[in-house]
């Protein structure tokens, strides 16, 4: 024992020597967990509630036109101005830059005309099948709505801008339909009320977590990156751990401790329990960052799962696993420059693989089965099942023995 107490204070003092080592382990996974859940958690925000900056340019002088408008901002899309209707193609890209905008909406001159000349022919059409009216209206599409988008705008956000423009414009058309069809049976204009509640009746979708522990909890971004960085953060050890065991091999220490009267695998084991300690105090810290820090800087707390137990125990067994990674590369580097050149860089590969820095539902299908092979895989799998799924240890534990079978296959 008294042994042991002696390499551990060894491995501690060359650990608290190591400065550049404690940044890469503490100031830089801080640094990631604040700044990526802060962009996705904006993200989110800009593509689910579609809020973005734009400009418009409405040519229409009726008052489908100006409904449209409204229709827009009320799904989100917040015009920063109106700018004048003489506009050029080319004035109004250039009111997107000078406006540092990323959606330009281009409004024709005929839309009230061809809107309304569209619904009064689908309301001919429909009263014709009741025998109502016997015209038949043949209509004239116009000039259509333009969208004009900056190219770093992805397509993901231009599907989401897409499709708030024609939930808009259907509103608005349905509005002219229904008016339509109400004055020729019933020689009087729709009432609003009525109009609200033919437009606005719609079903509600009700949407509900399934989690193992029956809790209804809202998974958020603070939920899904800060278990993945806090691995990230872990298997970043490589950097302190790996160098130093390169170290000890270039610079003979290696060498005099198998002289010593004990047992090499003695150093071994102290070098894990030491560095297996520096990963629960990394989890310690970024936890405690989104359970206390996140809500003062208005991003979403931290809800820790109901299995605590579970959780250290699952910390523990993913630091155990960094750290025999980071002695890996160590053992088989022959310099320092290797040991974290390459540690640095597999470990980016390993994330990027294992779902960390690219959700694993969104990997091509060649991918999948290099996923199963990395352990920053298994790592965020079996967080995930307590933060996200509501499950247990006993839960992982069954589920690990799979992904080692698909990786081993």
């Amino acid at each position: 024992m008294y042994k042991l107490r002696a390499t551990l204070i060894k491995d501690i003092r060359i650990l608290l020597r190591d400065k550049v080592g404690l940044t890469f382990m503490f100031l830089m996974p801080v640094l990631l967990v604040i700044v990526i859940t802060s962009l996705q958690a904006s993200t989110y925000e800009l593509v689910n509630e579609n809020k973005i900056e734009l400009v418009i340019c409405n040519r229409d002088k009726g008052e489908l036109g100006k409904q449209f408008v409204q229709a827009l901002s009320k799904a989100g899309l917040s015009a920063i101005t109106d700018i004048p209707e003489h506009f050029s193609i080319e004035q109004v890209t250039n009111e997107m830059h000078k406006k540092d905008a990323l959606i330009a909406i281009d409004i024709p001159a005929d839309f009230s005309l061809k809107l309304t000349e569209k619904a009064n022919s689908i309301a001919s059409k429909a009263l014709s099948e009741t025998g109502t009216d016997s015209t038949q209206n043949n209509f004239v599409l116009g000039e259509s709505v333009k969208l004009y988008y900056n190219p770093v705008l992805q397509q993901s956000y231009l599907k989401s801008i897409n499709g708030a423009l024609l939930s808009a414009l259907e509103l608005v058309q349905s509005k002219q339909i229904l008016n339509t069809i109400y004055s020729s049976l019933n020689d009087s204009k729709l009432p609003a009320s009525l109009e609200q509640e033919i437009l606005h009746n719609k079903i509600i979708i009700d949407e509900i977590p399934v989690s193992k522990s029956g809790s209804k909890n809202v998974p958020n971004a603070t939920q899904h990156n800060i278990p993945a960085w806090t691995i990230f953060a872990m298997f970043f050890v490589v950097t302190s751990l790996g160098s130093g065991v390169v170290r000890e091999k270039l610079s003979g220490s290696f060498i005099r401790l198998k002289t010593l009267p004990t047992n090499y695998l003695l150093s071994l084991v102290s070098k894990q329990i030491t560095y297996i300690g520096i990963c629960l105090v990394q989890v310690t810290v970024i936890f405690s960052l989104g359970v206390w820090l996140f809500p003062l800087i208005d991003l979403p707390a931290l809800n820790l799962p109901s299995d605590i137990i579970g959780l250290l125990l699952v910390s523990i067994v993913c630091g155990w696993c960094a750290v025999s990674y980071a002695i890996c590369i160590g053992v088989y580097a022959k310099s320092q420059e290797q040991a974290n050149g390459f540690g640095a860089v597999s470990i980016v590969i390993l994330a990027a693989l294992g779902g960390i820095l690219v959700p694993s539902f969104a990997m091509p299908d060649s991918f999948r089965i290099l996923m199963q092979v990395s352990p920053l895989h298994w790592c965020l799998e079996a967080y995930y099942e307590l933060f996200l799924e509501g499950g247990s240890f006993m839960d992982i534990l069954a589920i690990w023995p799979i992904l080692i079978i698909n990786s081993s296959c």
